[in-house]
């Protein structure tokens, strides 16, 4: 297997100027990390969706930063040529600019994450400015943002009027001037995106977000359908159904233990006769022989 090299915010502004498009996905564990480095995803990010796939809340407001930590932790264990990203959980950079660095050293030194993502636009910009001066890369996030959907009105497509595109123009280059090395653009319409990216010179990356952004990111239990029941989305492709496989393999799996077909002989470790022997003494019969 060829070695990975990881990428830097330099070499993603150069992709954008090639346009080369930025592969991205989620990951929370280490096994899912794993097979996204060897897969040759480009970047990952621990996103605060794990709220919703792997904790099974109904949103992402109840993930704390201690969880946040731990998966990263684990991320970057089995990813460790990949750059990985780690969501700001809610309400961990609303604050004094103190309490927001501390939130991200959390990620940082305890999480081992190369970068921070946090939803948002003017109104977060002082923080991202601070976070940028400390040394820390920031990825924005504009659109559909998942922290503040009670305030938005629910999950609704952004950009479908002027209006709403001038706000999201504006939000962009305002985290770009911040500092941000890039931003994601979630549910915003196709047009209203591609103008957006060609707008910025740090690269975009969308999700719901139409073909004129500079890269893709998917949450991975959508790419797979892993999840029961799973809710299907316009903006998301399945690429392999790991769901119905699991549900197969695990009902094939009770199947046989209640027949008692598995384990089978070549499932099973022998001990040679005079072991038995002398733990149940001579002429006892055998437990193979039972």
């Amino acid at each position: 297997m060829t070695v990975k090299h990881p990428l830097n915010i330099v070499k993603m502004k150069k992709m954008k100027q090639e346009g080369i498009a930025l592969s991205m996905v989620t990951a929370y564990d280490y096994p899912t990390a794993r097979l996204a480095e060897e897969a040759g995803v480009d970047m990952i990010l621990v996103g605060d969706s794990l709220g919703n796939v792997v904790l099974g809340y109904d949103s992402t407001l109840p993930v704390t930063i201690e969880d946040m930590v731990y998966h990263t932790r684990s991320v970057v264990r089995g990813a460790a040529n990949t750059f990985v990203v780690a969501d700001m959980p809610f309400m961990t950079y609303h604050g004094s600019i103190d309490e927001t660095l501390r939130s991200v050293r959390k990620l940082m030194q305890e999480g081992h994450a190369h970068a921070v993502k946090m939803e948002g636009g003017k109104e977060i910009c002082a923080a991202v400015e601070a976070i940028v001066a400390a040394g820390v890369p920031v990825l924005g996030h504009i659109g559909l943002t998942p922290q503040s959907v009670n305030q938005i009105g629910g999950y609704r497509i952004q950009g479908k009027d002027e209006k709403d595109a001038r706000r999201l123009l504006e939000d962009a280059k305002a985290l770009e001037q911040a500092g941000a090395f890039g931003i994601v653009l979630e549910l915003v319409t196709e047009q209203v995106a591609e103008y957006i990216s060609s707008q910025l010179s740090i690269p975009t990356i969308g999700i719901g977000a139409g073909r004129g952004v500079d890269g893709q990111v998917l949450v991975f239990h959508d790419v797979f359908q892993y999840a029961s029941p799973y809710r299907s989305k316009k903006f998301v492709k399945t690429f392999g159904d790991a769901g119905a496989l699991i549900r197969e393999g695990l009902a094939q799996y009770v199947k046989e233990v209640k027949e008692r077909s598995f384990p089978d002989e070549s499932h099973v470790f022998t001990a040679e006769d005079h072991v038995v022997e002398n733990l149940y003494g001579p002429g006892r019969e055998k437990v193979d022989e039972a």
